[in-house]
């Protein structure tokens, strides 16, 4: 539990009745979730609940041809003190465009995104958020490479070393020192992270790299911080089909630096 007064109080708790502003906003961006998504917005809402967290959570359907948005609605039903929002649209963006939309809605100063499968425990939340409340940090994110013991079930060994060559592809691409850019955990300091949500360009998977190198040359202190991590087997992202995407996406990004894109932030 974080030593603060202000995420963590009676007072400052909550509600949809009265609206507060929360201070903190978690965004869930969802893809054909129904099955999983019950599980972990449950979770996540029990945990606000038990840690009397101030924070809202939000859903975003990322155009969802099944029950997503429904089971979403019916278990935020049943945490009716705790504020939730769920926001669908009916084509299919990709991650990063959800991902931005759910930031682009929240209330609070500080944001955080998790993946919908709750990979990383939500009650690592703590160790991302509370370095942007202290001020050390403006955007921070979870690693499983820098501490591999916290890795309980772990990758397939070609999911595992497809992930390795893509890190160093982005290294050499981008200059980014870091060593884990696609862990789904990641929090903003949305004060100044939300001005550079402007110059975004990509939508699915290569936003992780896209955030964190605009956010680079915009001078924000970034801070890459190992985390417990779970493999789940029903993850959406193939290694055979978005390897190349991805590929491409952190060429763009590379591009698009070139062309002065990431400096129009207002």
């Amino acid at each position: 539990m974080f030593d603060s007064d202000l995420l963590f109080s009676d007072k400052y708790l909550t509600s949809k009745s009265c609206q507060m502003k929360p201070a903190i906003s978690i965004v869930i961006p969802a893809f054909e979730e129904q099955d999983r998504l019950g599980v972990s917005v449950r979770t996540i809402l029990r945990y606000i609940e038990s840690e009397k967290l101030s924070a809202e959570l939000i859903i975003v359907d990322d155009g969802s041809g099944d029950k997503t948005t429904e089971t979403g609605k019916t278990v935020c039903a049943e945490f009716p003190e705790i504020q939730t929002k769920v926001i669908r649209y009916e084509k299919n963006r990709g991650k990063g465009f959800a991902v931005k939309t759910g930031l682009l809605a929240s209330e609070a100063d500080i944001a955080i995104f998790s993946d919908a499968d709750l990979s990383t425990p939500i009650d690592e939340l703590p160790k991302l958020v509370k370095p942007i409340q202290n001020g050390e940090f403006d955007l921070t994110f979870g690693s499983r490479a820098l501490d591999r013991s916290l890795i309980g079930e772990r990758q397939p060994w070609r999911r595992e070393q497809g992930g390795k060559v893509f890190n160093l592809i982005v290294r050499t691409l981008t200059g980014l020192p870091f060593w884990d850019t696609q862990c789904g955990f990641k929090a903003f300091n949305m004060k100044k992270f939300r001005p550079l949500l402007d110059v975004m360009q990509i939508e699915r998977f290569g936003f992780d790299v896209e955030f964190l190198f605009v956010a680079n040359l915009h001078k924000l202190k970034l801070n890459e911080i190992p985390v417990r991590w779970n493999h789940d087997e029903r993850t959406k992202v193939s290694v055979v089909r978005d390897s190349q995407r991805m590929f491409n996406e952190v060429r763009e990004i590379r591009r698009n630096a070139k062309k002065g894109v990431y400096n129009k932030s207002k």
